[in-house]
């Protein structure tokens, strides 16, 4: 089966310190995603509830799975992994976050996995593609109604 990689690159207007936020807070990310995410369980005591370690799940009817959060340096990068359940495995999220020269933000957030079941994976990319680029749209008014 081929792996599978998804790519988004987007430009904000809004500096990181408004889009990480977006991405890094579980529940902030389920309105993004328009998902119901649960934090199941936090990071570390005295760090970041969402941070490293941190589990969140996002349920989708029968494809319900957990994600973990393997890296978050904060205004940079969040990596992730699904760790639970899904259609995927070998899964790894990374979201990079650059601050531009205009004060705004550039965004890279790449997706790969395997497919658990053969031929299903460009399928899953596809559902991804759209799901995720809309949410990527709603960055500026998520960002907007932050404030």
């Amino acid at each position: 089966m081929p792996r599978q990689r998804v790519v988004f690159k987007k430009q904000y207007p809004q500096p990181p310190d408004q889009v990480f936020p977006l991405f890094a807070d579980h529940h902030r990310f389920g309105k993004l995603l328009g998902a119901p995410i649960k934090r199941v369980k936090d990071a570390p005591a005295g760090t970041d509830p969402n941070g490293v370690g941190s589990v969140r799940r996002i349920a989708g009817g029968p494809f319900a799975f957990e994600e973990t959060v393997l890296t978050s340096e904060p205004l940079e990068l969040i990596e992730y992994t699904v760790s639970r359940g899904g259609p995927i495995k070998n899964h790894l999220g990374r979201i990079e976050f650059r601050p531009t020269k205009n004060g705004g933000t550039a965004l890279h957030y790449t997706i790969e996995f395997d497919g658990r079941i053969p031929g299903s994976g460009k399928v899953i990319a596809g559902v991804l593609r759209t799901l995720i680029g809309r949410a990527l749209d709603r960055v500026p008014n998520q960002t907007a109604a932050a404030r």
